[in-house]
């Protein structure tokens, strides 16, 4: 390849965005494509230690600006040191979240200025642009179900507010972030894809990989 090639996964808890970044990942490496994946927040020492304390569910009084501001810091270190090198090195980058996370969870979801998460997510990425995003689409309540049966309450602190009913704009909080996913996907069509999550897990990866080879064609090519 010509150049890295860098991929972001995004949805609500729930969505299988996990399981499919970690398939595309394993397929690749079968493939003998140089690639790598991460996740947000983590990825690095530092922002292994910013994850704690962004999914203690004790952390529920966490003010909005604190919260964007450690997922921006643990985004910070995962760019200066393992995206930005890998992207450079010609490798596959895949991440389970990124910034548009940002904007949906804090612009669209807590209803922090747009403008400042844009302005925010830029300083902190700089050319780490994602070449391709898929947001893994499901019901809120659907996600939960599924969070619930896998086991993994431990990482549901955002959750718990669409649980107890918090509205914020008039609007329950997850089903203001999926809503302001879909309007990410409609500025950037050419990036994002929105996949339906509904389906079985072999099908939804058989939308994705067609999508990930005619990319990856292109840049070969």
């Amino acid at each position: 390849m010509k150049k890295g090639l860098f991929i972001t996964f995004e949805g609500l808890e729930g969505c299988g965005k996990t399981t499919q970044a970690k398939m595309l990942f394993d397929f690749l490496i079968k493939q003998k494509i140089p690639s790598i994946y991460t996740k947000e927040p983590g990825g690095t020492k530092i922002g292994d230690k910013i994850r704690k304390i962004l999914l203690d569910q004790k952390n529920d009084g966490m003010d909005y600006k604190t919260e964007m501001l450690l997922f921006l810091a643990s985004r910070a270190e995962n760019v200066r040191l393992i995206i930005l090198p890998a992207l450079e090195e010609g490798k596959v980058v895949i991440s389970d979240r990124f910034y548009d996370s940002t904007t949906a969870y804090q612009g669209y979801g807590r209803g922090i200025d747009l403008k400042i998460t844009k302005h925010l997510n830029n300083l902190v990425v700089g050319k780490a642009i994602p070449d391709l995003t898929f947001i893994l689409d499901i019901d809120p309540y659907e996600g939960l179900r599924r969070s619930a049966s896998f086991g993994n309450s431990r990482e549901m602190r955002f959750e718990e507010e669409f649980i107890n009913k918090k509205i914020i704009g008039g609007k329950l909080f997850l089903e203001r972030v999926r809503q302001g996913y879909y309007q990410l996907s409609y500025e950037e069509i050419e990036r994002i894809k929105i996949i339906d999550a509904n389906r079985s897990k072999e099908d939804i990866f058989e939308e994705i990989i067609k999508i990930v080879n005619k990319k990856l064609a292109y840049l070969v090519n």
